[in-house]
């Protein structure tokens, strides 16, 4: 039985190592890795010649060199909703003290030590005024970006009884179904936002979306006096283009989870130290999907959640010998060409899957008999094909 070597980046959740069987070994100084499990740092595929998938436990992977890692034929998974309620429930937590000035009150009470109560009682009497705040209730909130955490923040907003709208260019239909339908649709940034009293982001960073809240075709759009929230990633913020709205008025607060030199200091600004999924309950959820999206890769070759393959996933019977995966760019003739190779050879095909995301295309391939490593080199070195591996399963039922 195949050995599968992982190496841990960050420290990972032990429920999610727990889950790795004796199939597995698991080390943080693994040199040589087949999987990897990472968290937040940045990750070199240099050095990793065996390297066959990384697991992000999380739903950026801003962290990792996406693009080189397709071309090596490395899978990229991510954990998609695993961490949605702790940043949920921070976005709330943030806007509340916030708007209730809940840290300035709390720096007055601390000031109050020494005091009697007589004093206490008096002083606060006096000051609290100067701390007045506001309720979201009948206020309007517009959610950018309708993953699972945007969802989870524009139904939260009904709960908290706002008007909420969302807008998302290219909503996956997963995640819309479970939005509340007295979420309205927005057809644009511009109606979204120029209603909006509050605007909370909630995207992916990439080359799309990196710089997205600017002044053009963002911020000009913004009610004045809107309050702008970002617990996404720090560069989906245009971080000049905030501190002109918030020097002219267009906005009067920003709430953000990622702290720069920029940002610090600025009593217009509340930030916290990138806290949106620091939970027991988020790093937890995130490592055990990890570890099951890695696992179910490297034992069967199945794919779900990747961010750069497509995703696939079928049962092996107890009848199948070998698993053959095939990761090629999305090119005519490569079924033709897997299927005829493995025929000349007498190979029996008992089931072929596949899918392509418009970029590349993955196959499974389940046969009845061995698939010899000459098979695999003569597969692997056709045009267009990028990674082959064979995944004996003789194992199974006998």
């Amino acid at each position: 039985m195949k050995q599968f070597k992982i190496k841990t980046i960050n420290a990972i959740a032990r429920e999610g190592l727990a889950l790795f069987t004796d199939r597995f070994t698991v080390s943080s100084k693994e040199s040589n890795p087949e999987g990897i499990v990472v968290r937040s740092t940045k990750v070199e595929l240099k050095g990793f010649p065996e390297l066959l998938a990384i697991a992000r436990a999380g739903a950026g992977v801003n962290n990792i060199p996406v693009d080189e890692a397709t071309e090596k034929g490395i899978c990229v998974f991510n954990t998609p909703g695993a961490n949605a309620n702790a940043v949920v429930e921070l976005v709330y937590t943030s806007l509340g003290i916030w708007l209730r000035n809940v840290e300035k009150s709390i720096e007055f009470c601390q000031g109050l030590t020494g005091m009697n109560d007589e004093e206490i009682n008096k002083e606060v009497e006096a000051r609290k005024k100067i701390f007045k705040g506001e309720e979201m209730a009948g206020k309007t909130l517009a959610v950018f970006g309708l993953g699972k955490i945007g969802v989870g923040v524009a139904n939260a907003g009904l709960h908290h009884g706002m008007r909420v709208l969302g807008f998302d260019p290219f909503p996956a239909m997963d995640n819309i179904h479970h939005l509340n339908p007295e979420v309205i649709l927005a057809r644009s940034r511009k109606e979204a936002l120029s209603g909006a009293d509050f605007i909370s982001i909630h995207m992916p960073l990439n080359k799309n979306t990196q710089g997205y809240v600017t002044h053009k075709d963002f911020l000009e759009f913004v009610k004045p006096g809107a309050v702008l929230i970002n617990y996404a990633r720090g560069p989906i913020v245009n971080e000049d283009a905030v501190l002109a709205a918030l020097e002219d008025g267009t906005l009067r607060g920003h709430i953000s989870d990622f702290p720069s030199v920029k940002f610090l200091g600025n009593d217009k600004i509340l930030v916290t130290p990138h806290l949106g999924a620091s939970t027991a309950e988020s790093e937890e959820n995130c490592a055990t999907m990890a570890v099951r999206e890695l696992k179910n890769y490297l034992e069967f070759g199945n794919i779900v959640h990747s961010v750069n393959f497509p995703n696939i996933e079928t049962i092996p019977t107890v009848d199948v010998h070998t698993r053959l995966t095939v990761i090629n760019r999305d090119q005519p003739g490569m079924i033709g060409m897997i299927s005829n190779l493995l025929g000349a050879e007498k190979i029996n095909i008992m089931n072929y899957t596949n899918k392509s995301n418009g970029t590349v295309g993955y196959n499974i391939i389940d046969c009845a008999g061995p698939v010899s490593d000459d098979i695999r080199e003569k597969i692997a070195q056709q045009d267009g094909v990028l990674r082959v591996r064979v995944i004996p399963l003789e194992i199974r039922g006998r």
